[in-house]
């Protein structure tokens, strides 16, 4: 049960840091090219399995921003899916 919270304090955390590009203009576009890389491989080493994969796919698409979703908590929302939506423990 532990980890599971862990997860969801790391979500939090890993979304703050992608939502950091729209405070510093300009910079925050340049941090994105590096930032969709790394958050990919952290959500694929968070969640594991098909579901970090297709989530790390999707968190790249996401933070480089390419369909304007650069907004989404995609952590947070693998948390949700994984522990509310397909309640696993």
């Amino acid at each position: 049960m532990a980890k599971k919270y862990k997860l969801l304090l790391l979500s939090f955390l890993f979304d703050g840091v992608g939502m950091l590009s729209f405070i510093i203009p300009f910079i925050g576009e340049f941090s994105d090219v590096i930032w969709a890389p790394l958050s990919a491989f952290i959500i694929y080493k968070m969640y594991g399995g098909i579901l970090g994969k297709g989530m790390g796919i999707i968190s790249f698409v996401e933070e480089i921003g390419i369909f304007g979703t650069d907004f989404l908590p995609t952590f947070t929302l693998t948390w949700i899916y994984k522990y509310l939506i397909k309640k696993e423990n």
